[in-house]
């Protein structure tokens, strides 16, 4: 039979195993953190951060599942829209460095001859 960790127990083995709090935190605090940073623009955007937060939101009943989903599809309609502007400014960058015509050689300037 499983037993139960106290307050004090959980502290103990915290203090003794430094990097468990991260093993044992919640997946939904670890999206909650990464959504603020790329909202303050110090990482990037994970769609499964958002998948985690729209899932608990509808496990709590903070939000209906239909909202959830239409958020979602939200997400991933910005994400695709997004890949393809990308797409398209990286082969205009190469179109342009493709096109762009190279100078003529310069001819070697003769001596005069006194």
């Amino acid at each position: 039979m499983a037993s139960e960790l106290g307050a004090s127990q959980i502290s103990t083995l915290l203090e003794a195993l430094p990097g468990i709090a991260n093993v044992l935190r919640s997946p939904v605090a670890d999206a909650l953190l990464n959504v603020i940073r790329s909202a303050a623009r110090l990482a990037e955007f994970q769609q499964a951060d958002a998948e985690e937060l729209i899932r608990y939101a509808t496990r709590r009943g903070l939000v209906g599942n239909d909202e959830g989903e239409r958020v979602l599809a939200e997400v991933k309609e910005a994400a695709l829209r997004r890949a393809e502007r990308t797409a398209e400014r990286e082969k205009a960058a190469r179109a342009k460095v493709k096109s762009k015509p190279k100078a003529p050689a310069k001819k070697p300037a003769h001596k005069k001859k006194k």
